[in-house]
């Protein structure tokens, strides 16, 4: 078995899970960010730290789902043995003896497969070591909530505490949206692996709700995503308001003020409306440029730039021959220009068939269960 560091003694082991595909873009997010320990894995990022850097990572983080304390690691084949391996953490170095600690979890390629039994049976591990170290014959459960999270992959189980709440993709701008909205912690990672940071012009002519460019916008900006919305570990013992009021204060003492220059368009007005309205609740609106225009008409704004895009992938057979048609025409557009850099996500099997070009390097990630491509082609290359 292994367990996390005491949370009381002020150090833990952290965890933030991911979309697959931004493993390594998050890791080096967390460096930057000056946290310590970091180490990736399929799925998600680990690092160490205790009540300060799960404020900042909550507040900061633009890539990762969730921030979370994992109590400890063991492997269990039976629910005999999950119930003594939860029970052996040390959760009473975390939740204070009044915690309310619901329970959700997850089993993959585990002999341990029904989720409803392991929740009941993590439950009640946690709730006989609360009582035993606590002298009681009960808990009460009416005090601040520490979502318990456990991760059951090929035996192994993982014991996790969520600080975030709602997940950290919810920045809360993005009341209205269009029928298949691309997630903010991916179209930041889009972004990101773009590497667009605010100096080069940025375009995306499927802008849709316009998930890309606003994100595009905070990483220019270095806006902290999580500056506006609540979090979990808020109501916990020790996460008081002065520290998150000091690390508001030293995020937004970073941000960047400059002339960007980002470009937002699609062919649905009522989508370029909607998109206008999410920039407006980002605090954003000023730096990007909107307009109604088709894809296949994409005039540049400037000579050399980024694209950053999500066309329709079509799921559907019949919408599948109109993203087949609609990839060929912006293939052949995209390829008149000259000095743009094109990075497209594309969950269709034929995409660069279709788009009348290999892509010079291709990128696998995700986009909730669906399997996607980020496909990357150059700005200077032969397009003919």
């Amino acid at each position: 078995m292994m367990g996390a560091p005491a949370f009381g003694a002020g150090q833990a082991r952290l965890c933030v899970p991911c979309l697959l595909g931004l493993e390594g873009p998050i890791a080096a997010e967390l460096r930057r960010l000056g946290f310590s320990g970091v180490a990736a894995e399929n799925g998600r990022v680990y690092f160490d730290g205790g009540r300060t850097e799960i404020a900042k990572a909550n507040l900061c983080l633009r890539m990762g789902e969730r921030v979370m304390i994992e109590l400890g690691r063991f492997v269990s084949r039976s629910f005999e043995t999950l119930f003594e391996g939860v029970k052996a953490l040390e959760w009473e170095a975390l939740l204070p003896k009044n915690a309310a600690f619901p329970v959700k979890g997850h089993c993959l390629s585990s002999q341990l497969m029904s989720v409803p039994d392991c929740q009941r049976i993590v439950k009640k591990a946690i709730a006989e070591r609360m009582k035993q170290v606590s002298g009681v014959n009960w808990c009460p459960e009416n005090g601040p909530v520490y979502q318990v999270r456990f991760f059951l992959l090929k035996d192994l189980v993982s014991l996790c505490v969520d600080t975030s709440g709602a997940p950290l993709y919810k920045r809360g701008y993005r009341l209205r949206q269009t029928a298949a909205p691309l997630r903010e912690t991916l179209a930041a990672g889009l972004v990101n692996v773009s590497g667009y940071r605010g100096r080069d012009a940025f375009a995306d002519p499927f802008c849709g709700s316009g998930t890309i460019p606003i994100e595009a916008a905070l990483t220019a900006k270095n806006r902290a995503p999580g500056l506006h919305r609540r979090f979990a570990c808020m109501d916990w013992p020790g996460f008081g308001p002065q520290l998150w009021e000091a690390l508001r204060e030293e995020a937004e003492s970073r941000e960047f003020h400059g002339d960007y220059r980002i470009f937002a368009s699609d062919i649905d007005p009522e989508a370029v409306a909607i998109a206008q309205e999410n920039a407006i609740r980002a605090g954003v609106e000023d730096v990007i440029t909107f307009s109604v225009a088709d894809a296949c008409a994409f005039a540049p704004p400037e000579d050399s730039g980024l694209i950053v895009t999500n066309p329709p992938y079509g799921q559907r057979l019949s919408d599948r021959k109109e993203a087949e048609a609609l990839y060929a025409a912006f293939g052949k557009t995209w390829r008149s220009l000259t000095g743009w850099q094109l990075y497209l996500l594309s969950g269709h099997t034929e995409f660069e068939r279709c788009f009348g070009l290999p892509a010079q390097k291709k990128r696998k990630l995700y986009n909730g269960m669906l399997k996607c491509d980020l496909f990357m082609y150059p700005g200077d290359r032969d397009r003919i």
